[in-house]
């Protein structure tokens, strides 16, 4: 069943569990990973959780001359191989949201959906984070599902 990750920005409240269990969750060694989500706080009650939209016809894909970020046929995310990757960096420039950062040796990492069962959701304690069955999120009047349902 298709699915999306809906964020409802209203109901955060910046406390930052989402990043802690996305950087827990993708690190290694025992060691936390950088988050592909991240809070935008404005104030001491109120965030923007900002994170990956997994555009339809995405910049870091296109800008990609070696095929390293390539669309899962099963979670629909845009993902990484990384025996592929160079780490030219063009990805991380292309997106226009700023939603691809690099880690370590300049390896591009952004939110991966954790396979088609992202980590943060069951951490936020609003329900801000939600992954969906598509037929249960909005759809605007174009026919088009919307994120923001």
């Amino acid at each position: 069943m298709d699915r999306i990750f809906r964020v409802s920005v209203e109901r955060c409240v910046a406390c930052g569990k989402c990043e802690l269990a996305c950087a827990f969750g993708h690190g290694r060694n025992g060691l936390p990973a950088v988050a592909r989500i991240r809070v935008l706080r404005r104030g001491p009650e109120r965030g923007i959780p900002l994170t990956c939209l997994q555009c339809h016809d995405a910049a870091c894909v296109a800008v990609c001359s070696v095929g390293a970020l390539v669309r899962d046929s099963e979670t629909g995310a845009v993902t990484l191989v990384e025996a592929r990757c160079v780490r030219c960096g063009l990805c991380i420039a292309a997106c226009p949201f700023g939603n691809m950062v690099p880690e370590d040796d300049v390896r591009p990492v952004k939110c991966d959906l954790c396979g088609g069962a992202p980590r943060c959701v069951p951490f936020c304690p609003t329900g801000a984070l939600e992954y969906l069955p598509i037929d249960v999120v909005g759809h605007g009047s174009d026919g088009r599902t919307s994120n923001f349902a």
